[in-house]
């Protein structure tokens, strides 16, 4: 497939703000049962919802580079009994909205107890937006990650594997940027951030690799016979049919030659894992420059990792446009 960079940006930034998000709000209850310091809420909480905000609002942004119609933008949830897309429309603005108002309690300060649970624990306003929050922050991983994982036609994105990734991937980007973020506003949960964004890393390096070994073993069920239905055991093709290219030669082929794919795929696997890995490591109790670094790299090998996942799904029409020449 040929790897759109409004979507590659996308699926990215939103996955850092999940993890953000998802990391926020694991310190803040962690805290509550005080198996971690309190920080500066308004610091932390606050601004830390802020910046995953911003994130958010840059990828909602650089989806609407990959429409044709943006006026229509709108229509696009009209199919969410059916369609994973609409249903990722819905659930990524609900998830917004819960992020800013998870931010604004804890920048106001807004704590009424509103209930306290059997154990003494009290209950406010930004631990059911939290949860809330939580709940939409894996239904939008889904979302996302199943709108590739559904199509039965493309072997190398319908599989289980398509969700866990999205879901550590973007976990393990949010995590380190929460691990940096917490060493200007609350330096006391730089480790507890550093240790779970190298857990969650481990277990993406895991899972990703599943996935590649995986795809690369990956049989094509059509051949080029079934393809232009001739039954001929040896058929070679040596034109397209025609002289220029079309909608279907630039939209279903990524027109990279195998060299590059392969480069894009070792860059990755070196800045996603085990380089971000190291830097979290050597500042786990502390440090703002390398979690900073260690961010930028995990996330630049993120927009290649996802590059490499859209141009790395064969679609069956290949077999009849496999010749450009």
């Amino acid at each position: 497939m040929h790897p759109a960079f409004s979507v590659i940006f996308l699926t990215t930034l939103i996955g850092a703000a999940q993890g953000l998000f998802l990391a926020l709000f694991t310190a803040q209850s962690y805290a509550a049962f005080k198996l971690l310091p309190q920080p500066d809420a308004h610091a932390f909480y606050g601004q830390g919802s802020f910046l995953a905000l911003v994130l958010l609002v840059a990828g909602l942004v650089a989806s609407f580079f990959h429409l044709g119609h943006p006026e229509r933008a709108w229509r696009s949830a009209a199919m969410w009994r059916t369609s994973w897309l609409s249903r990722e429309v819905i659930v990524l603005p609900a998830f917004m909205g819960l992020v800013f108002l998870y931010g604004l309690a804890h920048w106001l300060d807004w704590h009424p107890v509103l209930m306290t649970l059997p154990g003494g624990l009290p209950v406010d306003p930004t631990a059911i937006l939290g949860v809330a929050g939580t709940l939409l922050a894996f239904a939008l991983f889904i979302c996302t990650a199943m709108i590739y994982a559904c199509l039965k036609f493309l072997s190398e994105w319908h599989s289980p594997l398509t969700v866990v990734n999205y879901i550590l991937l973007g976990g393990a980007s949010g995590f380190t940027l929460a691990a940096a973020f917490a060493s200007v506003t609350a330096p006391e949960l730089v480790s507890f951030l550093a240790g779970w964004a190298t857990i969650i890393t481990l277990l993406g390096l895991v899972s990703r690799s599943a996935s590649l070994y995986r795809n690369a073993r990956l049989k094509p069920k059509s051949t080029l016979q079934t393809a232009i239905g001739i039954k001929h055991p040896r058929i070679v093709q040596k034109t397209q049919g025609f002289m220029g290219g079309s909608f279907n030669t630039r939209e279903f082929f990524h027109g990279q030659p195998v060299a590059m794919l392969r480069g894009v795929k070792w860059f990755f696997i070196v800045a996603v894992f085990p380089v971000p890995l190291v830097l979290l490591l050597s500042a786990m109790h502390g440090g703002t420059a390398v979690l900073a670094v260690a961010f930028v790299v995990q996330y630049l090998g993120l927009l290649a990792e996802r590059w490499f996942f859209f141009a790395q799904a064969n679609h069956p029409q290949n077999l009849y446009y496999q010749s450009i020449a």
